[in-house]
């Protein structure tokens, strides 16, 4: 074997473009030698020399981040060429919006579920069917029936026919 000065081996990036990876390698810290699909991945959809002048460009404290970012988009590209990670995040984005529906839809379950259960107040009757809501005076309603000042409901009753009021208009229709 060859002795070399440098005894570290070359990165990813050095190994698949065929050529010796020096000390300064710009690609050495992002694309270690045990991954090389994720350079590949990012040569093929970007190129080397696209890669290195970005990584130039960038500061250094941000490489890690852009380099990951590149992955991943190049690892998208490869499994969809059109949309690439668009086309996931678009898949993601319909999937929680059809989530938020049954959510939506299960918290109305649970609202009406929990509505069912509570004891329910009696109703005001309709106008119509038992003549009205009685006045202070006991006017305005032709069957019986009472009403109570607390709740403001009228509660007709056709068993009893005795006025409150002492006005017995049953007969007057």
């Amino acid at each position: 074997m060859a002795s070399s000065s440098y005894s570290n081996p070359p990165c990813a990036a050095c190994k698949c473009l065929r050529r010796k990876c020096m000390p300064d390698c710009i690609f050495a810290p992002y694309f270690p030698p045990e991954e090389p699909q994720k350079f590949i991945n990012v040569h093929k959809i970007f190129g080397a020399s696209n890669v290195s002048k970005l990584l130039n460009d960038v500061p250094p404290h941000q490489r890690e981040d852009a380099v990951n970012s590149l992955a991943y988009e190049a690892e998208a590209r490869m499994k969809d060429p059109v949309y690439g990670c668009v086309g996931a995040i678009s898949v993601l984005q319909r999937q929680v919006m059809r989530l938020q529906k049954e959510l939506d839809a299960t918290n109305a379950d649970i609202i009406r579920y929990a509505y069912n259960e509570m004891p329910q107040p009696p109703q005001p009757p309709a106008a119509s069917q038992y003549g009205g809501r009685r006045t202070a005076a006991g006017h305005g309603s032709s069957g019986s029936g009472s009403f109570d000042q607390n709740s403001g409901f009228y509660y007709p009753s056709q068993w009893n026919n005795n006025d409150p009021s002492g006005d017995n208009e049953s007969g007057s229709m």
